[in-house]
């Protein structure tokens, strides 16, 4: 039996629909948001917020494997106190119900913002870590905190590996995470940076994490990265799948602080989470290039898709659920 953890994100109803694939027995946690219908005896639905103890106590009986997907992603600074209490917290209750339980393996999803990633000029891998010099985001350091714990697990006898992904590309809500880059290009945002950053679609990002799971491998991390593109490259990409108009006005560091003080403005009336932040900003901003050659290594059959393939095929997925 498989245990997995935000079960209702884009990562996590991907990750369950393979697994369902390979005919595997699933247990999957969600917490408000209810999962999709699977249509498989193999699924048991499990609600239960990983801040609570005894409930996650209750689902891991049983369990042999964990996959922790469960997070909060969010760069808005009005929600730093409950996302750290959801990332770092939470993530020590998993592990600490994982040892309990004698759970033989786990994978931990973190993510590429806990290796510190405003590094100009540097390629980034997995011996590095978040500084406050190398990230001006809450969110790395939450994940990097979270980090800390699994190791703390590992250290105490868990087996388990990390994932560090970076932008995860797929057809998940249109209305947040990484879903929200489709949006604006379907909405014809017009605006561009010449910042660069590692993109891979979310099918890749399961498979790795299932081969990670089928290995002996443990106590590594692992740069989860199919390329380095430009946001403009990206975006432009989308919008051409959209039959949208692309972005063409190039953003300097004085419009992007503009931008995002407006984006926060937007939020105090519509309560949503703004697109652009101040972080968020700085980080389009920078070019970051990540080293994926740690993942092949280890795993020397994995391969990844072709971001041009991703963006056009999540285009047509959205597109279908754009006209039902």
């Amino acid at each position: 039996m498989i245990l997995v953890t935000g079960g209702a994100g884009l990562l996590g109803k991907e990750l369950i629909t393979q697994l369902l694939d390979e005919g595997k027995k699933v247990r999957a946690i969600y917490n408000k948001t209810a999962l999709p219908n699977f249509n498989s005896s193999n699924l048991q639905q499990f609600q239960c917020n990983i801040l609570d103890v005894v409930g996650l106590e209750e689902a891991m009986m049983g369990i042999d494997e964990v996959y922790h997907c469960a997070a909060i992603v969010t760069f808005n600074p009005k929600r730093k106190m409950e996302m750290f209490k959801i990332n770092i917290e939470g993530t020590a209750n998993v592990v600490n119900a994982a040892l309990e339980a004698g759970v033989k393996k786990m994978v931990h999803v973190s993510s590429v913002a806990a290796l510190g990633r405003i590094r100009e000029n540097e390629l980034i891998n997995e011996t590095m870590n978040w500084t406050e010099e190398t990230s001006n985001s809450n969110y790395g350091q939450s994940k990097y905190l979270a980090e800390l714990e699994v190791w703390r697990g590992i250290g105490e006898g868990l087996n388990a590996v990390m994932v560090n992904p970076v932008i995860i590309l797929g057809a998940g809500d249109w209305n947040s995470g990484s879903s929200k880059l489709f949006q604006s290009a379907y909405n014809e945002f017009p605006w561009y940076t010449e910042g660069t950053t590692g993109f891979v679609d979310v099918r890749d990002v399961v498979k790795a994490m299932m081969q990670l799971m089928e290995s002996d491998i443990t106590a590594q991390r692992f740069i989860v990265s199919a390329e380095n593109r430009s946001y403009r490259d990206v975006f432009s990409l989308m919008a051409k799948a959209f039959n949208k108009k692309p972005p063409y006005k190039p953003v300097t560091p004085l419009i992007a602080k503009i931008v995002w003080r407006l984006g926060a403005l937007k939020s105090l009336f519509t309560k949503q989470d703004p697109l652009v932040t101040k972080e968020t900003a700085k980080t389009a901003l920078a070019k970051v290039n990540f080293d994926n050659s740690k993942l092949k290594k280890y795993l020397p059959q994995f391969n990844y898709r072709k971001i041009e393939e991703t963006i056009a095929e999540t285009c047509v997925a959205f597109q279908h659920k754009l006209n039902k």
